[in-house]
């Protein structure tokens, strides 16, 4: 595959233990979803951010994204540091930038965990969720959902973590998680993921509150980390305690 994207003598190393491998200048990883890995792909190709780096993507030998499952994309050096406030204004310029692009076919279809979890968080689906690895607290919490007017569009629904810093350099993303969402919502998700996992302190949730509609965008926010981890085969009782402290305080800024 390292030959697919013009890397054929580098040497692999696995990127902070995967599932990307640095071969040279590249980046490859796994690419689940063609046609998602695709728009991506695309998409960061031609997208453009002040102050923000973005690792490009790097087509094969015959111009093709996406090779046997696999993608590339420029290697950017950095790693996820707790910045969290400044990924949060990495979230509102990306944001100001993807705001025209159009509604991706594949959200339509998208059934991951990730997916239904957004879902159920925006009343448009309901599933069973676990009650004690945060189907309880999610049902308490959905008692405080109220209509929000914010316009939908393109987000990058998980910001947190993988929001890369360099020094002085510009923050970088190499990857785009899409949702079809208020940006504001994509804002909340970075507080309360910090919050509930970052060590960040409940500041966090209320520096932001100049953004429209905030105190709900949290709401859908926690809602939609709560639903995650109710359905996510990986999830524990030692992970539902930072989570459990952000909706308890999302709740009480209703």
């Amino acid at each position: 595959m390292r030959a697919a994207f013009g890397q054929r003598d580098a040497e692999p190393e696995l990127i902070d233990g995967g599932p990307a491998w640095r071969c040279g200048d590249a980046a490859i990883k796994p690419a689940g979803k063609p046609a998602e890995a695709t728009w991506v792909a695309k998409t960061l190709d031609s997208l453009q951010v002040p102050d923000l780096r973005i690792g490009r993507p790097l087509r094969s030998t015959d111009g093709r994204y996406v090779v046997g499952g696999w993608t590339a994309t420029k290697y950017l050096a950095g790693r996820a540091e707790p910045r969290h406030d400044e990924v949060v204004a990495v979230a509102i310029r990306l944001h100001e930038a993807t705001a025209g692009l159009p509604r991706p076919r594949f959200l339509q279809t998208r059934t991951d965990v990730f997916a239904v979890a957004d879902r159920c968080a925006w009343e448009e689906e309901s599933v069973p969720l676990h009650p004690d690895l945060g189907g309880r607290t999610f049902e308490l919490l959905t008692a405080q959902r109220k209509p929000v007017t914010l316009p939908s569009q393109v987000v990058h629904g998980d910001l947190f973590g993988n929001v890369l810093f360099s020094g002085a350099a510009s923050p970088a993303i190499i990857d785009f998680i899409a949702h079809w969402r208020p940006p504001e919502w994509a804002a909340a998700v970075i507080a309360v993921d910090a919050f509930a996992w970052g060590g960040a302190d409940h500041g966090i949730l209320e520096r932001w509150g100049h953004l429209p509609e905030w105190p709900q965008m949290l709401l859908r926010a926690a809602l939609f980390r709560l639903a995650v981890h109710a359905l996510h085969p990986a999830s524990s009782q030692e992970s539902m305690v930072g989570l459990e402290r952000a909706a308890l305080y999302v709740s009480a800024l209703q």
